[in-house]
């Protein structure tokens, strides 16, 4: 089974954020973090999701995603996501993050487990260092869908 841990950080909320994440299969360990400039939290807790699918180059071995985010799992295992997809997200936020995860999470054999954040998980205590050292970084990636939508002109000048 590949292991996959994942977290999201935004310091303010908007603000700048990231995301974590640790694959683990066998012995084989890898990271992937990223920093955007505005973004929020929940956006990098399901980002991180999305990037650590995407990243794997097979969907032949089942995939058990640890995370800390009630947002994700419970939107995930308790069939809300199904929900707004039908309804066509109407009041729901990052309908264009669902919409990718749903797109890639079809060719994976996944199951999820919530685990305690700050709780000495060694893996998820990683995640969380990837995440919020990427929102530090000076160079941040821009969250396009994010900021297009929930653009305050705080960039016009």
């Amino acid at each position: 089974m590949i292991e996959i841990y994942t977290d999201g950080s935004s310091r303010g909320n908007p603000g700048p954020g990231g995301y974590g994440i640790v694959l683990s299969y066998n012995t084989k360990e890898k990271e992937i973090s990223e920093g955007f400039r505005k973004t929020t939290n929940n956006r990098m807790e399901l980002m991180a999701v999305i990037v650590a699918l995407e990243s794997l180059k097979t969907n032949k071995i089942p995939i058990k995603v640890y995370s800390d985010s009630k947002y994700v799992i419970d939107s995930i295992t308790k069939g809300w996501l199904k929900s707004w997809i039908k309804k066509g997200f109407k009041g729901k936020k990052n309908k264009d993050l669902w919409m990718r995860y749903d797109k890639v999470c079809r060719d994976f054999d996944i199951t999820f487990q919530w685990v305690k954040g700050h709780a000495g998980n060694i893996k998820n205590e990683r995640c969380d260092v990837l995440a919020v050292e990427a929102s530090k970084e000076s160079k941040l990636s821009i969250d396009e869908n994010y900021e297009s939508i929930n653009n305050d002109g705080n960039d016009l000048f």
